[in-house]
């Protein structure tokens, strides 16, 4: 079978909702041991009863990713449990809207706490042991707000572009440990966090705005989880055994097509 990852343990942080479920969902599809990391209680247990009813493996832990001594903790347990880590994803983070001068101290340090912060706890917490192993793959879930410029996105697209310099910074260190690492820019998804957001910032706008987004994607529509996932699959499996060090767009022809 292509893409197998039967008998891999993989760790997604923000693995209970959206790009990070879908990641989720589709891996234990392919016969990993998924581990899902993620701070709403309710949907880890949702995700995990879903998937072990459906006999996929999986199993769900309670963690904050700005918290290094909680990702510590719990990747030092998964790692005695299972004996390896193969993969990690790391799909944990939050969105932020506003330019530099509406940007506060408090919404700038909460923005690099968890999608700055949050991915070196986790990348630091497991190259220990994929070193040990001589192999491993790392994928960091990034944005095209890494490489274009985007409206009102100041402190987010500070932070993904970190992820990105992280992503490459990693792969030339770990490359001769048998370590891959690479990261996927998505344009915009719809997930449950753009309903959310249409909910309380256009009331009885909603489906006006959700058009007006979409439209933004030359392709005329946001992307699905799932379309993520397939491609953290691929990069994450075997097949993709040469590809380190590189950022993949997702974006519905976002970057080279929107002039």
């Amino acid at each position: 079978m292509l893409f197998d990852l039967k008998n891999k343990v993989a760790v997604i942080t923000g693995g209970a909702s959206g790009i990070g479920k879908a990641i989720a969902e589709v891996f234990a599809a392919q016969g990993a041991r998924v581990c899902i990391l993620d701070l709403n209680e309710n949907a880890v247990s949702e995700l995990t009863q879903a998937l072990s009813s459906q006999k996929l493996l999986a199993k769900g832990y309670i963690c904050n990713v700005a918290l290094q001594s909680d990702v510590q903790s719990v990747f030092e347990f998964i790692s005695k449990e299972f004996g390896r880590i193969d993969i990690l994803v790391n799909s944990a983070g939050i969105a932020h809207i506003g330019k530099l001068e509406n940007t506060s101290e408090e919404d700038f340090d909460k923005i690099f706490q968890v999608n700055v912060k949050g991915v070196y706890n986790s990348m630091q917490a497991v190259i220990g042991t994929m070193t040990k192993q001589k192999s491993g793959v790392i994928l960091n879930v990034a944005s095209i707000a890494s490489s274009v410029g985007i409206p009102d996105r100041f402190a987010y697209s500070m932070s993904k572009g970190a992820v990105v310099t992280m992503t490459l910074s990693t792969a030339k260190d770990y490359i001769k440990e048998g370590i891959r690492c690479n990261c996927v820019s998505p344009a915009r998804v719809h997930t449950p966090f753009v309903d959310g957001f249409l909910k309380k910032n256009y009331p009885d706008k909603e489906k006006e705005m959700f058009e007006k987004l979409s439209q933004t994607q030359p392709i005329g529509r946001m992307a699905k989880p799932i379309e993520v996932a397939y491609l953290a699959l691929y990069l994450c499996s075997d097949e993709a055994s040469f590809i380190t060090g590189c950022d993949y767009p997702l974006d519905g022809g976002f970057i080279r097509l929107n002039n």
